[in-house]
């Protein structure tokens, strides 16, 4: 049993894993705010544009509902099966969106990453650091010995 915890201690332990923890974290975060900014800001401005509000569209299957009735409404009359295609229509639409965004934000990381390492190429050689004082002693005494 104890190298069942020696052997999990060792894997907790690499660096692999906590990488692994930090990315799942920090990918959380990133789609918390991604999702917020679509549903927040694009699905709005959408709607606003569209004018087309798809969340209480719904077809009657079985049942009689009075007109107008919100999704919700209907769905809690007796002996009415609805199907509401609206709210797929709204998460579809919302996915797309979501995914042009997270490209966008891949495609803005990429060229920013290949700009700098495009200047990183034509950034001239660096000059090699000025030997220590040590050293130019220690070669100025080696070439003195050299001319004997």
């Amino acid at each position: 049993m104890t190298s069942i915890f020696r052997d999990f201690r060792d894997f907790i332990g690499k660096g692999s894993a906590i990488d692994l923890a930090i990315g799942l974290i920090v990918g959380n975060a990133i789609g918390a705010i991604l999702r917020s900014f679509v549903d927040e800001l694009i699905i709005p401005l959408t709607g606003l544009i569209t004018k087309v509000d798809f969340s209480n569209t719904y077809f009657v299957l079985k049942g009689d509902v009075p007109p107008g009735l919100p999704l919700g409404e209907a769905r809690k009359v007796a002996g009415v099966v609805v199907l509401g295609y609206g709210q797929f229509i709204t998460v579809a639409i919302n996915t797309l969106i979501l995914a042009f965004a997270v490209f966008m934000v891949v495609r803005a990381v990429n060229t920013l990453r290949k700009r700098m390492a495009h200047e990183e190429k034509q950034a001239p050689p660096a000059d090699p650091p000025a030997p220590a004082p040590e050293v130019v002693l220690l070669t100025q005494i080696r070439d003195l010995l050299k001319n004997r």
